[in-house]
Formats: structure tokens, C-alpha cells, sequence
């Protein structure tokens, strides 16, 4: 209605974002608060996107899928659902053998959680990994192989990178091991909704991926990982526990520690991978593990937030003489 003042590009041209005008072939494309200019090329996921005329342009492959269980009862699901669940028992992570009666399924990973510390919250201290007629235990920073009479012969590899052990198997399962709390689970595109169990379905929609054992669709985590229990010996959990709640001494030990993930030094990361889910998580944890080990779970938690950040293409040097 009334003239306001101000620039304008001319006609034909656009604003580049910086203050300038140009063609539309030389627009510049925004992810994550960043620009970039025509012809520079991201990834994102396992893809590789191309900035063209404004706009981003990718490849279309199917990337694998990954889970995170860490620390005390945190779990990130194949479709980046994040919730915690402390249950004191064996429960399966993920596996192929889902609803179907009949369905033959090739692998699956059961975490064994416990108490740590003495506020009831519980970590995964032992992992069996069945692969066919293989089973494979991890614990105590080791594993060793029992075969089995019945299932099929599944081939697997082991190395050990860095901190972690990792085996990859035939059949497209991977599972990554800190040999402390962390487990991280890797599957090929083609279990794509074929899978069920704590890490979820995988079908790339977070907000069905509490399904219970029996197929329902719950909204309550603990309903949802009582369902997943191997034994009908183990207890079912019946509240969530606050161990900052427990622990009031601790709190603010904690939340000073775990400031470091929303910090400066994970600056870099934060428009891409939201901190505060990590964060709540490490306070939770460092609350939690008060008899020993408060540091390997302090650590572990922000390690958590670091290969989030890895994966999302932003590298954060945390580690430091004094920290980890």
C-alpha cells in the first residue's frame, strides 16, 4: 500500500543472500544455515547433493540404516528416534524374525542390560549376536564364538578400528563395539521394514517404531521395552527413572561436565545435529554413575554426540589431555 525503502534486484537478476545480485544460473543453495555456491557438492546420509541454480540436486542411493544404544538405557533407533529405557534383562535390539510365523530370519542381536550404579538405571554389559548356526558373546572387552547344531552358515569378519571391534557378517548386519556401553548397529537397505525389536522397524518413519513384540503400536517407551524382554523371568519396568532426581548432589557436577556438547567445541555441529537430546543424556548418565566409572560414562556420552556429529559431516576435535 505504501512505498518502503530498499534494494531491489533488476529484473532477470537474483539476490544471492550475500547482499549481491545474479543469474539464476549462479544462485547459491542453503543447508544447515550455510550457503553454498552453484557446482559445490555436500553429503548427506551416504548421497552426494550438487548445488544447481539455486537448488540441490542428489543421488538417490539407499544408504545403510544405523541404531545407537548407549550409555545408561539411551536408544536412537534406526529412524533417528530417540527415547531411554533402563530394564534390568536380556532384550532383543533387532532381528529379522518379525510377526510372520513361517519367516525364516537370518540374524539377531540381544543386549544384556544391568544395574550401573546404584540408582537403578541399567547399561548394556554383554551382547550376543546370533548369525545362523553362529552365536557370538561380547563382553568383558572380548567375545568368543559357540556354534550351534541348527540355522545356516553365515560368514563374518572381525577388525578392530580405533577404540571399537567390529564384525560385519554376509547376510548385511554390522554392529560396531565400544567394548564398554555403546553398541552401534549397521544394516544394509535391504531389511528396510523387515526388522523389529528395541532399534525399531526401519522403514524410515520414527513415529511407528514402538511396535511391540506382538505387533501393536504403543506410545509408552516402557510398554514398548518390556514387549522386547527374552525372559518372562525378568521383572517389567515399571517407571522411568530420574537419577538426577535420586542423586540431587550430582546434578550440578553434571550439567557443568556435560556443557562441553553444547559449547563452542561442538559449535560447528549444532545447526546439524540437535544437542539437547545428547545433552539430557549425558547429565542423566553422569547423575547416574556414581559407583565408578563416572567418567567413562561422561565420556561416552559426549562420544555418542561426536559420531552423531561425524556422520553428519561436521568432525569435532573434543578429546583432550584433560577430557577423555
Amino acid at each position: 500500500a505504501e512505498c518502503v525503502s530498499g534494494c531491489v534486484c533488476p529484473e532477470g537478476l537474483f539476490d544471492d543472500g550475500k547482499g549481491g545480485c545474479v543469474e539464476e544460473k549462479d544462485c547459491p543453495c542453503i543447508h544447515n544455515n550455510q550457503w553454498y555456491s552453484p557446482g559445490q557438492k555436500i553429503t548427506v546420509d551416504c548421497n552426494t547433493c550438487t548445488c544447481q541454480k539455486g537448488v540441490w540436486s542428489c543421488t538417490e542411493d539407499l544408504c545403510y540404516g544405523t541404531c545407537m544404544i548407549y550409555g545408561s538405557g539411551h536408544y536412537i533407533t534406526f529412524d533417528g528416534k530417540f527415547y531411554d529405557f533402563d530394564g534390568s534383562c536380556e532384550y532383543v535390539a533387532t532381528q529379522d524374525f518379525c510377526g510372520d510365523k513361517n519367516s525364516s530370519g537370518s540374524f539377531s542381536i540381544i543386549t544384556e542390560n544391568v544395574p550401573c550404579g546404584t540408582t537403578g538405571v541399567t547399561c548394556s554389559k554383554a551382547i550376543k549376536m546370533f548369525l545362523g548356526k553362529t552365536e557370538l558373546k561380547l563382553e568383558n572387552k572380548d567375545y568368543k564364538e559357540i556354534q550351534r547344531d541348527v540355522g545356516d552358515d553365515v560368514h563374518y569378519w572381525n577388525r578392530t578400528v580405533g577404540l571399537y571391534l567390529v564384525i560385519e557378517a554376509s547376510n548385511g548386519v554390522m554392529l560396531i563395539w565400544d567394548k564398554k556401553t555403546t553398541v552401534f548397529i549397521k544394516l544394509t537397505p535391504d531389511y528396510k521394514g523387515k526388522v523389529c525389536g528395541l532399534c525399531g522397524n526401519f522403514d524410515d518413519k520414527s513415529n511407528n517404531d514402538f511396535t511391540t513384540r506382538n505387533g501393536l503400536q504403543e506410545t509408552d517407551a516402557l510398554k514398548f521395552g518390556n514387549s522386547w524382554k527374552q525372559s518372562s523371568m525378568c521383572p517389567d519396568v515399571t517407571q522411568e527413572i530420574k537419577p538426577c532426581d535420586v542423586k540431587p548432589h550430582r546434578k550440578s557436577w553434571a550439567e557443568k561436565e556435560c556443557s562441553i556438547i553444547r559449547s563452542e567445541v561442538f559449535k560447528i555441529c549444532h545447526s546439524k545435529v540437535d544437542p539437547i537430546p545428547f545433552y539430557e543424556a549425558c547429565v542423566h548418565d553422569a547423575c547416574s554413575c556414581d559407583s565408578g566409572g563416572d567418567c567413562e560414562c561422561f565420556c561416552s556420552a559426549v562420544a555418542a554426540y561426536a559420531q552423531e556429529c561425524t556422520k553428519a559431516q561436521a568432525c569435532v576435535f573434543w578429546r583432550t589431555p584433560d577430557i577423555c
